[in-house]
């Protein structure tokens, strides 16, 4: 029996166009949190064998509403749901999701002990290689590999929440991202699997009407008092993150919304409690807030071929999304002194301007779009725009600098600002661009690295101590970061060592689906020239059809799933 079949099957009261929710009174909430707080003791005592079953219920639930899913989340940001794009909608929300769900049985059924395939130091540091695992993932990923970074002198430990069990129940409030579907449900499984909390997920009001089908899909662990979903603006949140039943807390958005919860609601208020060290609320908090995500071009020489790809992966890099993604590309850094920067910054101009403008459905996107060509009169937007459409814009040549606007301010649309460093050769580059983008640039949360096969090799050492040296939780080399988004078997957050009155990119992880319990950072490593065309450009020929397929193959793997995605993706 299909999911398809077997979705109608299960979900036949599900809307084929969900409404958007009525809010969830205050009232109703504390009957929600109360019952949540009489089962987070009866969630610790639920074994192994019990949660890989309510794991396998939830990735048929999620296949059943897959189709209504990103349809819905098409028409909220103006994409036809049939379209070719809409493929998007099926990569960041379902695929992610149902991967995730996968990959949590996979750790659960070693115990919470999956073993990495390969384990190695660097400069005393433990490295545990996580992709490829197998065949197939060697095949879905040509040319990749995958490695966890365990924070300096702490071991490779994994899953020690499955053998040091808590004595006391906790409830997490998930405060949960309005831009794309699968962070909430994404947030929510790290909770409830890697730290053993039931979760309230309070959905965002730009993507609220994503709520009935999460609860759809995570109906098994709803019916039993372990996860429950509610609806409203600010005013909830903050009563929420107040609650006295609510043990934990866990947001992904920025750090303006982290500090008004931490600090207070007021920049007067947030500062003086900071400078006195009194925080409004003390509970514990995650989050994942953000960063203006650098894309290191170091120098080399390109062959036109390569130009091409790169200018429009780093396109594609900016405009996923309408460019509302915490990882979407916001500024590139280049050698002021590499013979083909112009001719590279020529295309990338070429290939904004081949690629259709998009809604800009999330709020202040246009206020924000207009403080950035305020502050450079140099900027070059593709068009001319409108209320709802902020045009692809490079800003090239901006100061690289301390406290510049454009490194320290997040810009959240369709903006790529340019730095250009003036440096020698590559490895003196490599070492002055990480130096850069640690200490000037905004955030810490992930960054992408391009560099040609003849000059990895020519300069391998630096390369390495370069990746060594970036305070990044997530890194891309040849990849776009995000990437490590959407494969849950990486850590996904800030770099650690954030200070609460200072969060930059934030605190802890999410994903983690190796149960690492000390991460420092993970590194994805692909091809120069990634083929077949990935599944992260827009402009994929057949980027739903590989999407939707890839969603059946991630709920059930298997050669036959394999091949049929495998021809889709090669006809891209």
């Amino acid at each position: 029996m299909s999911y398809n079949s077997q979705g109608a099957e299960m979900l036949t009261d599900h809307p084929k166009v969900v409404q958007s929710p009525k809010a969830t009174s205050f009232e109703e909430a504390d009957a929600i949190a109360t019952r949540l707080a009489h089962r987070k003791d009866a969630w610790l005592q639920v074994g192994i064998p019990e949660r890989i079953h309510y794991l396998e219920q939830c990735i048929e639930r999620v296949m059943a509403v897959a189709e209504v899913w990103a349809e819905t989340a098409c028409r909220a940001k103006g994409i036809d749901p049939q379209s070719t794009l809409a493929g998007e909608e099926w990569y960041v929300g379902p695929v992610v999701t149902v991967y995730n769900l996968r990959l949590l049985v996979k750790a659960l059924r070693a115990n919470g002990q999956p073993h990495p395939p390969k384990l190695r130091t660097f400069n005393g540091q433990t490295i545990a290689q996580v992709f490829p695992a197998d065949i197939i993932d060697r095949l879905l990923l040509l040319g990749f590999t995958g490695e966890v970074w365990m924070e300096p002198g702490k071991p490779a430990t994994q899953g020690l929440v499955y053998r040091n069990k808590a004595t006391a129940g906790k409830v997490c409030l998930v405060l949960g991202a309005g831009n794309l579907s699968a962070i909430a449900p994404m947030d929510a499984l790290y909770k409830l699997f890697a730290e053993d909390e039931v979760v309230l997920l309070k959905m965002n009001p730009v993507n609220e009407y994503m709520g009935s089908i999460l609860a759809s899909a995570f109906q098994p662990l709803r019916q039993e008092g372990f996860f429950e979903v509610v609806y409203g603006g600010a005013d909830l949140g903050q009563y929420l993150c107040q609650h006295p039943q609510i043990n934990t807390l866990h947001i992904t958005g920025s750090h303006h919304t982290h500090d008004a919860i931490v600090w207070g609601a007021t920049p007067d208020e947030q500062t003086e409690r900071k400078s006195n060290r009194q925080p409004l609320n003390c509970k514990p908090i995650t989050s994942e807030l953000g960063c203006v995500t650098p894309v290191i071009v170091v120098p080399g020489h390109w062959s036109q071929a390569d130009l091409a790809f790169q200018a429009r992966h780093v396109a594609e890099m900016v405009i996923h999304n309408a460019s509302f993604n915490c990882c979407s590309a916001k500024l590139l850094v280049t050698a002021r002194g590499w013979p083909q920067r112009e001719e590279f910054l020529s295309l990338l101009k070429r290939e904004f301007a081949a690629i259709p403008p998009r809604e800009a459905y999330y709020p202040g996107a246009k206020q924000r779009y207009l403080k950035f060509l305020n502050q450079y009169p140099q900027a070059q937007p593709v068009n001319s725009g409108s209320d709802t459409i902020v045009p692809w814009t490079l800003i090239p040549d901006v100061p690289a600098e301390a406290g510049e606007y454009a490194l320290t301010q997040e810009a959240f649309c369709g903006v790529l600002a340019e730095v250009n460093l003036e440096t020698g050769n590559a490895g003196e580059f490599l070492a002055q661009a990480v130096e850069f983008v640690n200490q000037t640039v905004w955030g810490n949360l992930s960054c992408t690295m391009l560099i040609d096969p003849v000059t990895q090799r020519k300069w391998a050492a630096e390369l390495e101590a370069a990746i060594a040296n970036l305070h990044y939780g997530a890194i891309g080399i040849n990849v776009w970061s995000s990437v490590l988004f959407a494969m849950p078997l990486f850590p996904w957050g800030a770099f650690p060592g954030n200070a609460l009155d200072d969060i930059r990119s934030g605190q802890g992880v999410v994903h983690n689906t190796y149960l690492f319990e000390h991460p420092q950072k993970s590194v994805l490593r692909g091809t120069f020239r990634i083929f077949p065309t990935p599944i992260w450009f827009s402009r994929h020929r057949h980027l739903r059809q590989v999407t939707m397929r890839l969603a059946q193959f991630q709920a059930k793997p298997g050669w036959g799933r394999f091949f049929k995605l495998a021809i889709a993706a090669l006809a891209g």
